[in-house]
């Protein structure tokens, strides 16, 4: 999720408090606020804050609740979250800290104090990021792994759900790719998948599309906002970048330069759908592309929801 500013959710149950924190941080940073423990956790898991800081004592649901609940959901547990408290206690610090805080914040704020634990929590958390990044990046194309792409394809399934938006995978693999290793080498074959993956790697006009290697010759793409017409036309845009490269391949038996099949999915998910439905159907069309001759691309649309009922 690109950002102009880090986003930062402040909880508390006091408006004065909340208004105290937003005047610190909003000119350096983009600001929400939530005044109780459901708002918070919802507001984390759709919005997904770079970091939250939260009070601990609120009625009902209090900030070590609150805390534990954002570690224990897979979708929230990496956003830092810093404790603000009046208690000044080691013991309930101790606590906080089990539970995952990154840090403190004494009551009454400072503001030079909160604006430097905050930067420095940021940068630690951009640090962390970047590691993530890099074990998320295929070692042979340096394009996304599999891993990357089911954590993307998980969220953005969610954000999907969340806007009622269209959403589609697609899947891609390289036409005869046994036989050009066989009549090339497998040298050939890695610079080949290397050579592939950057080509529509760049066909991919938007920040938000996703490519990864799946496994072998088959790549594996996301599309949010992206209905059948945007996903033929992406399809079709891959499919010349490909054939741009005329990388040749004589034993293809497809065409004399390397092609590709594509086989993509759509739907408009809700609450009740199920992603690996939309990925079996990508696989789905992806068969309908080679039996239809390869060099092609193929899109399913899954039914919506409420017309299939």
């Amino acid at each position: 999720m690109v950002r102009e500013k880090d986003l930062i959710l402040v909880v508390d149950d006091s408006p004065t408090n909340l208004a105290i924190l937003n005047v610190v941080l909003r000119d350096i940073y983009q600001v929400i606020t939530a005044n109780n423990g459901s708002d918070a956790l919802t507001l984390a898991a759709s919005e997904e804050p770079d970091l939250i800081i939260l009070d601990i004592m609120m009625p009902g649901m209090d900030g070590y609740e609150i805390c534990d609940r954002l570690k224990s959901n897979p979708f929230t547990r990496d956003i830092p979250v810093m404790f603000v408290t009046a208690m000044d206690q080691e013991r309930q610090e101790a606590k906080g800290l089990a539970l995952g805080a990154v840090d403190y914040i004494a009551k009454p704020v400072s503001p030079p104090i909160v604006l430097a634990r905050v930067r420095n929590q940021l940068e630690l958390k951009k640090q962390r990021d970047y590691l993530r990044r890099l074990s998320a990046i295929d070692g042979l194309t340096g394009i996304a792994n599999r891993r990357a792409f089911e954590e993307d394809f998980d969220r953005e399934w969610r954000r999907s759900i969340r806007l009622k938006s269209s959403i589609c995978v697609y899947l891609t693999d390289i036409d005869n790719f046994k036989a050009y290793n066989d009549a090339y080498g497998f040298l050939a074959g890695d610079d080949c998948l290397r050579i592939l993956a950057q080509a529509m790697s760049k066909a991919l006009m938007r920040p938000g599309d996703i490519l990864a290697r799946y496994s072998g010759e088959e790549f594996v793409g996301l599309m949010p906002d992206t209905d059948a017409s945007g996903a033929a036309i992406v399809g079709e845009r891959l499919l010349g970048a490909t054939r741009a490269l005329s990388m040749p391949h004589s034993h293809s038996g497809t065409e004399s330069i390397v092609t590709i099949s594509i086989g993509a999915a759509v739907c408009r998910p809700a609450p009740s759908s199920d992603r690996t439905s939309l990925f079996k159907l990508a696989g789905d069309a992806l068969y309908a592309a080679k039996k239809g001759g390869r060099n092609q691309a193929r899109v399913f649309e899954m039914p919506d929801p409420v017309t299939a009922i």
